[in-house]
């Protein structure tokens, strides 16, 4: 168990981090320097609590991720590392390692050849630069090739429709004996032959709390409000995207995200999967026809249930928890240094106990866990 350092008294420079932030921080590099990277992972994330605008922070647990192939998590501690420091060229070796592990090598590419302005003399970016490039190459002889059996006569496709199918049936005699686990939110998707449209049915959740990335063939999400575990939505898409044309908007009953195509193709599913069909480009024009909605259910009044969804957030009123994470999450916005600092302390010593704004009173003293009647406070140990 890491115990917690005694708090100090005295102001620090701005931007920098709280002793006890530096601490959890150098614990993490001994267990990364260890192997233990599951370990350094937790540590970090510990530490940007405390310090959540640490754009090294980000960047040393994206590079853990990296060692647990956890790269779509690496990506989003990447991005915002940069967020923070844009001069942070760590950060953008570790995004375009991770995006290249992903196979987006395009984008790793734009983040090698971002890094390499900011290191000049690091020969690493200019490798990986050259073999992203070689990467791309043959990624752009693979489409040619697929674009001519698109094309191929009718006898090659009926053969090939034939053999899916026979995996298919295949497949479904397979048992499935385990249950994934749910999901925190539900999530559906319907497509145009432009965009994906895909819904995150996450209630009343602040624009604050999500945070959105979008790669060349992937997009992040998480929705991390405090107090909660976070909910992290990160799947390779089916298709490639246009990042710099792909939006998303935080309503009072669901987040929804629009992400362009690259290609007006057809999407058997929203997720790239090793057995799924090459995609047929879609001929029907981009005009205010109907969008397709992948289903097997009867056909709905998607007009009416639109409707009836505006109206419901339009009359929607908070009560209960969600009214009170509310009252305090704008209390955090609106508060100044000591007050988020001394939010921040209470609720990490005391385990989410307490949530003191008052820094002369805990700034120089440990906050004890003050558990509901009924319950006891224990410590986490590693």
């Amino acid at each position: 168990m890491f115990p917690l350092l005694a708090p100090t008294n005295h102001r620090l420079p701005e931007g920098s981090a709280t002793p006890m932030a530096s601490d959890l921080a150098a614990k993490a590099k001994e267990a990364y320097i260890d192997d233990h990277f599951e370990l350094a992972v937790e540590l970090y994330s510990q530490a940007i609590l405390i310090d959540p605008n640490n754009s090294e922070l980000f960047s040393d647990r994206a590079q853990a991720n990296i060692k647990l192939k956890n790269f779509t998590e690496a990506v989003a501690d990447a991005n915002k590392a940069i967020e923070l420091d844009s001069s942070n060229y760590k950060a953008y070796l570790r995004k375009g390692t991770a995006c290249f592990s992903l196979e987006e090598y395009q984008t790793a590419k734009t983040a090698f050849k971002a890094g390499s302005t900011i290191a000049t003399e690091d020969p690493r970016f200019t490798d990986w630069i050259k073999k992203c490039d070689k990467c791309i190459a043959e990624e752009n002889s693979e489409l040619q090739t697929q674009s001519s059996d698109v094309m191929a006569p009718s006898s090659q496709t009926e053969a090939a429709t034939k053999d899916a199918e026979e995996v298919k049936n295949v497949s479904s005699q397979v048992i499935i004996t385990t249950t994934p686990a749910k999901p925190k939110y539900r999530h559906e998707h319907y497509q145009k032959p432009e965009e994906v449209v895909v819904t995150i049915f996450a209630k009343g959740i602040p624009a604050s709390s999500v945070s959105i990335n979008y790669g060349e063939q992937i997009i992040s999400v998480t929705i991390d409000v405090p107090g909660e575990d976070a909910y992290i939505f990160q799947p390779r898409l089916f298709g490639k995207i246009v990042p710099a044309r792909c939006r998303y908007e935080v309503l009072s009953t669901k987040v929804e995200i629009r992400l362009a195509k690259a290609e007006p193709i057809h999407w058997t599913s929203l997720e790239y999967g090793q057995n799924n069909v090459v995609a047929v480009r879609s001929n029907v024009p981009t005009g205010n026809q109907r969008p397709t909605y992948p289903s097997s259910k009867p056909t709905k009044d998607w007009d009416k249930l639109e409707a009836q969804v505006k109206k419901e957030e339009k009359d929607e009123k908070l009560d209960g928890d969600a009214a009170l994470n509310k009252f305090f999450r704008d209390i955090y916005k609106d508060a100044d240094d000591d007050t988020r600092r001394a939010m921040r302390k209470s609720f990490v010593e005391s385990n989410g106990t307490v949530l003191s704004t008052n820094w002369k009173e805990v700034g120089s003293k440990l906050v004890e866990g003050t558990p509901p009647d009924g319950m006891e406070l224990k410590k986490w140990e590693h």
